[in-house]
């Protein structure tokens, strides 16, 4: 007797299959439904682009007794919808998360009121992307531009985390880092003369202040940067004692000493420049070449505002910094915008020293009349700028003399590289004066400005770094080796594939 059950086979065809298939969707849809739903994220990326680091949740953990808002200037499904936005929506839906902050994600422009809040007097310069973390009356804005940055291979890297975890740092602890204008050296105030540009360091995310040392016994802790602007006389030798502890233990100054015609030397000032290996010149410069003169605030050519250059150190080794890169790459690519000027300055020169603790070069120098290129040597430039001694003593006159016709520096930086102090010096302040700006001079406007960051960066850093994809590179000596190289990727995974047809053939009546 035969039996009938021996060949028989599971039939997947027809209205069984058709049931199959529906109980697979009824499984698996409301499965990616609800984890769609959650937004659970399992995070496979090697530096954590989608999750917090623990750096991130232990600044969290130990800052949970403070309210905290963050705000992002957009819909958050700006960023879902957008592949490569997706770790900034992670880093923000995170943070959500926890109980003392509230995400607030608009579309700006429906909302001015909120902008006006977060940016009064307008002096952020706030665009669709962009971040701010409050916490009671300290905010920080974080410009989308730095969230999302490209490394020198064009790799899209991810600093929001870093960022936002420093801005956070910054406002729980209840102050930003404040540069300091110094008063009682001239008639001028940060108010009268000096606020646009003021306005200008805030949106950086630094406070800013007056300060008259003579009522303070040292530089508050919390100075990022000194100001001294537009003295008219030397600072007296207490204020002298306390800037200079204050450079002893690291700290920054920016000094803007335009010419001036006063008796005798500053002498104090002379010290504190000769920490940094720095003398000043007593003069006032004028531009002789018709060709460099640049207009006035009246719109009259004056031989007193001239075209200068920006040294670039890019192509050197003898420095470790170049704080004129990026001003120079505005000028490439928007000369008439950024145009190289300055007006009313005076020049310095270096103390020669064989200190290696000490790093100093040029950041503004005259230009040539002779085409550099042209010249067989460094002696055969030359220059037309003239020198004429202003202030001083019998000594500084006979320098400044010599000034003239000669390679002229108008600003330096100088680091201390045992201390951490740093210095920049220009010989003018017309750059950052409200009153002699002039749209010619912009471009050292914007150095100046540049050079704040050196000064002391506003963004601390966290430790936690950009976050970026990992990728694996192959390399070939020729196309032959390469096209080797691929048919093999091609033809091994096909002949696996095909095997296991074989395989399944065979065993399918098992």
């Amino acid at each position: 007797m035969s039996n009938n059950n021996t060949n028989k086979k599971f039939n997947l065809s027809g209205p069984l299959a058709f049931a199959i298939a529906l109980l697979v969707l009824a499984v698996f849809v409301p499965i990616n439904l609800i984890a769609a739903y959650g937004d659970k994220v399992i995070d496979m990326t090697p530096s954590g682009k989608y999750t917090l680091s623990p750096i991130t949740e232990k600044l969290l953990d130990d800052a949970s007794d403070k309210k905290l808002d963050v705000y992002f200037l957009s819909e958050l499904n700006d960023l879902q919808e957008v592949p490569r936005y997706l770790p900034l929506y992670h880093t923000l839906t995170e943070l959500e998360k926890h109980d003392n902050i509230t995400l607030h994600a608009f579309d700006p422009n429906k909302h001015p009121d909120i902008i006006a809040e977060l940016n009064p007097d307008n002096r952020f310069s706030v665009g669709s992307g962009d971040v701010f973390i409050k916490c009671e009356d300290t905010v920080k804005w974080i410009n989308f531009k730095k969230i999302f940055q490209q490394d020198a291979s064009g790799i899209l890297e991810y600093a929001g985390e870093e960022l936002i975890a420093s801005a956070i740092n910054v406002c729980t602890s209840g102050n930003l880092p404040t540069v300091y204008f110094l008063t009682g050296y001239s008639d001028k105030t940060m108010s009268g003369n000096y606020s646009g540009y003021a306005d200008a360091i805030k949106n950086d995310n630094y406070a800013v202040e007056e300060l008259d040392l003579s009522t303070v016994d040292e530089v508050p802790d919390k100075a990022a940067i000194l100001y001294l602007a537009g003295p008219t006389k030397d600072i007296s030798d207490s204020d002298r004692d306390k800037i200079s502890a204050y450079l002893d233990q690291g700290g920054a100054i920016s000094m803007l000493i335009p010419p001036c015609d006063t008796k005798g030397r500053f002498e104090n000032i002379e010290y504190l420049l000769s920490k940094f290996e720095i003398s000043m010149d007593y003069n006032i410069i004028t531009e002789e070449n018709s060709s460099y003169q640049l207009r006035d605030r009246d719109g009259e050519q004056s031989e007193y505002v001239f075209t200068i250059s920006y040294p670039d150190y890019s192509q050197t080794n003898e420095y470790s910094e170049n704080l004129t890169a990026d001003i120079n790459t505005l000028l490439q690519n928007d000369y008439n915008t950024y145009m190289p000027g300055i007006s009313n300055t005076r020049t310095f020169r270096e103390i020669s020293s064989g200190s290696a603790l000490i790093e100093k070069a040029p950041i503004m120098l005259n230009l040539p009349d002779t085409d550099p290129s042209l010249a067989q040597n460094m002696e055969m430039l030359h220059y037309s700028n003239k020198s004429t001694a202003m202030g001083g003593d019998a000594d500084t006159k006979k320098a400044a003399a010599e000034r003239s016709y000669s390679e002229q520096v108008y600003g330096y930086y100088s680091y201390n590289k045992q201390s951490g102090a740093k210095l920049i010096v220009i010989g003018s302040d017309d750059i950052i004066d409200d009153n002699n700006f002039t749209p010619h001079i912009v471009g050292s406007r914007v150095l100046t400005l540049f050079t704040n960051t050196w000064l002391f960066d506003s963004d601390v850093s966290m430790g936690i770094g950009t976050k970026s994809n990992a990728y694996d590179t192959m390399s070939f000596h020729s196309g032959e080796e390469a096209t080797a190289k691929m048919r093999i990727f091609t033809i091994v995974p096909i002949a696996v594939a095909l095997l296991g047809v074989v395989v399944w053939l065979k065993r399918r009546y098992a």
